[in-house]
């Protein structure tokens, strides 16, 4: 009779406080459209169609066929991967970084939102997420246990922080400020004034401000970091990451740069959670970083975004929707019609009526809520076959 009795299993209480990830569940219903013959086209997620360059995958097969390389690595990094980011640091921003005290490889950004979070963040402490912004930034904060403060980024500031409104807040209990520039979803452009206003603003009220930069190279002719910043090692921390700048996503390889002791702290986290990553990746995305890929990189990546980008403004143009052109990164980010009741309308009827699926600008937050973004990240004959979709959609 025992092994008859029910049992009562119940999820974390945690658990409550997240959904699954948007893409996660959307994709599902993708899946079984295409199934169903549907045939949709997806124009949603940032995930580059393109590979690496074929040094860096060359030296990937090179190292994977070492009998020796197969073991663990350290958690910090190989020397040669660390050498290989600071020497991107330097070669493209400027900026010195000491590659065995001041630079910690991530298995990809939401591993490092991840590890900052724990490293820095009691449950109960508040952290600054911006609205619209990385749904990571909030999931991740929810789950460990921190409250989150929303501040607003607006249109008609270019989407920078209004840093009036930041000081109104109540900052006394905020550990943590996210930031991400050029941003996403929006495109908002990296400026050096907002830099150095973030630098300023954390030193006056002791917190970290992290800056997510994995965008700079995407459509952007002006490469900044806010660690150009005169003393902004002190109180920032900036991630940056190969999935869009080297197509490498699936790769999972980015990077933390901050002063020493915060990445002693970082890491302290990071070494009991994972066990470094294979060397083969570590070796292949330090030949990635190396500066013979640079003239790939512009012909691979930049003209390509360039042509696909024309035809997502078409495809803005005839949903209606109006965008800044000045907008830099792999999407397009454009304001709906006002006939629509909000971004979700407009983009079932796309999915639905022309096989389409673009991104509803809620799931970054509220003020993103009238707002739409396409991903760059498809061929061009599927980005021209989606602008043909879409024409049949009238507002």
């Amino acid at each position: 009779m025992e092994n008859n009795r029910k049992i009562n299993i119940v999820p974390a209480e945690r658990l409550s406080l997240v959904q699954e990830y948007y893409f996660s569940r959307k994709l599902k219903e993708v899946a079984q459209l295409n199934a169903a013959g549907k045939d949709i086209i997806s124009l949603a997620i940032g995930s580059p169609d393109m590979p690496p360059s074929s040094q860096t995958i060359n030296k990937l097969c090179e190292v994977a066929r070492q009998p020796n390389a197969h073991g663990y690595q350290p958690t910090k990094g190989t020397p040669e991967l660390l050498e290989a980011m600071a020497g991107f640091y330097s070669r493209w921003y400027g900026v010195k970084l000491d590659p065995q005290t001041e630079i910690l490889p991530l298995i990809g950004s939401k591993e490092g939102i991840l590890h900052v979070t724990l490293a820095l963040v009691n449950p109960g402490d508040e952290v600054l997420v911006p609205n619209p912004g990385y749904p990571t930034y909030t999931s991740l904060s929810k789950l460990l246990g921190a409250k989150i403060v929303n501040y607003n980024l607006l249109e008609d500031n270019g989407w920078q922080p209004d840093f009036e409104e930041l000081e109104s807040k109540d900052l006394s209990r905020v550990k943590l400020m996210w930031t991400n520039y050029p941003h996403m979803p929006t495109g908002g452009k990296a400026r050096m004034e907002t830099y150095e206003r973030l630098v300023a603003f954390a030193k006056q009220h002791n917190i970290v401000v992290v800056n997510d930069n994995p965008y700079s190279f995407i459509l952007n002719e002006h490469h900044l970091s806010l660690l150009q910043v005169e003393g902004a090692k002190d109180c920032c921390i900036e991630f940056n990451s190969m999935s869009k700048s080297h197509n490498m996503p699936g790769w999972r390889v980015g990077l933390c740069a901050t002063n020493a002791t915060l990445i002693s702290w970082i890491l302290k986290v990071k070494s009991n959670i994972d066990s470094g990553t294979f060397r083969g990746i570590q070796l292949a995305a330090a030949e990635a970083y190396n500066e013979n890929t640079a003239e790939w990189h512009r012909e691979a990546n930049i003209e390509v975004y360039r042509r696909r980008r024309l035809i997502a403004e078409r495809i803005m143009t005839v949903l209606g929707c109006t965008f800044d052109t000045a907008q830099v990164g792999m999407f397009l980010w454009g304001k709906i019609p006002d006939t629509y009741a909000d971004a979700e309308e407009l983009t079932e009827r796309v999915l639905h009526e022309a096989r389409v699926f673009i991104t509803p600008g809620f799931i970054f937050g509220s003020n993103g809520s009238r707002y739409i973004r396409i991903s760059l990240c498809a061929k061009d004959e599927k980005m021209e076959e989606a602008l043909q979709r879409c024409a049949v959609i009238r507002s």
